[in-house]
């Protein structure tokens, strides 16, 4: 998959397949639109094209931002959807003051050629989202390209949508938003020195920092959970989410400790992934450490045993 940053460096040679979305999360929803961009492309013999934001719109428009993805993994998700090429758009104030045609003369006709657009059945898009599939439609023939509306994806009864899986993870819903997903929802970070009080009771943990102060983090809890490092390939974890209620030490944005199973080596300032699998409980206060060590030893009999069942 090819990427570009700019429209003008994309210089397709026929009218393209193509479709256009923040796509956080990359969720099932996204893949089964871009499972029809991609086999629509097979059929007319041409690109099949995502185009995306970054900054995410929230971002620019001051609104609340907690993202499912970093743009980073949004470009890793999307190209293992066999596109052939990503186009990520500066979202900038300006370009949200863009009214609905002046978008689809920019980007679909005189950006990327577009011979279809496919897209969801809720996507909106130019000046305060005013622009839908409606207009598509209506304006199609002037400009020559088809539409191809892609409908709800429901699992289970539920309509898939990126809201939906940011609230089952503030739930602490792990298996809810990873079914929406279509995978483990994962953080990255780098291993940071800490106070070393889990080495005390027994279990060493990773800190792990997270660069992006966007980056949704699960709700406060204990997860079953794998994790990547740089010098291993998949260890089962334990990780603690939360402010650390028994030691009295409360801070802004929650600790992130990683237990690695089987695993005794040292970690600092290495990158760590961490894949959310289950949510074993809640955080709790405890009267004392050898209650929180107790606790502990049964989170890991309890981590032991979901592994074994897998």
């Amino acid at each position: 998959m090819r990427v570009y940053h700019n429209l003008h460096d994309y210089q397709p040679a026929r009218p393209t397949v193509v479709t256009t979305g923040t796509f956080d999360g990359v969720h099932q929803g996204h893949r089964r639109i871009m499972a029809r961009l991609r086999k629509a492309a097979q059929e007319r013999n041409t690109e099949a094209v995502v185009i995306t934001f970054w900054p995410h719109p929230r971002m620019v428009l001051g609104q609340e931002v907690e993202l499912l993805n970093t743009i980073e993994e949004k470009t890793e998700r999307i190209r293992q959807e066999g596109i052939d090429a990503l186009i990520v758009l500066p979202f900038t104030e300006d370009f949200a003051r863009l009214m609905p045609e002046e978008y689809i003369e920019k980007i679909y006709v005189r950006g990327v050629h577009a011979g279809l657009i496919v897209i969801g059945y809720d996507h909106h898009f130019g000046y305060q989202r005013q622009g839908d599939i409606h207009l598509l439609r209506q304006l199609a023939p002037r400009y020559g390209f088809e539409v191809e509306e892609i409908p709800a994806q429901e699992i289970d009864d539920l309509t898939v949508s990126s809201t939906k899986i940011r609230r089952a993870l503030k739930e602490g819903n792990i298996e809810l938003a990873n079914q929406l997903l279509g995978y483990a929802y994962t953080l990255h970070g780098t291993v940071v020195h800490g106070d070393k009080i889990g080495r005390t009771l027994g279990f060493p943990t990773a800190n792990l920092k997270i660069e992006a102060s966007y980056k949704l983090i699960p709700a406060a809890g204990i997860y079953a959970a794998y994790a990547y490092g740089e010098h291993f390939e998949r260890k089962q974890a334990l990780v603690y989410i939360g402010n650390r209620p028994t030691l009295s030490k409360q801070q802004e944005r929650p600790n992130i400790e990683v237990f690695l199973l089987d695993f005794a080596g040292e970690l600092y300032q290495s990158s760590l992934r961490v894949e959310f699998l289950k949510k074993l409980r809640d955080d709790q206060k405890f009267d004392s450490l050898e209650s929180l060590q107790n606790q502990i030893q049964k989170d890991y009999q309890q981590a032991l045993s979901f592994f074994n069942a897998l």
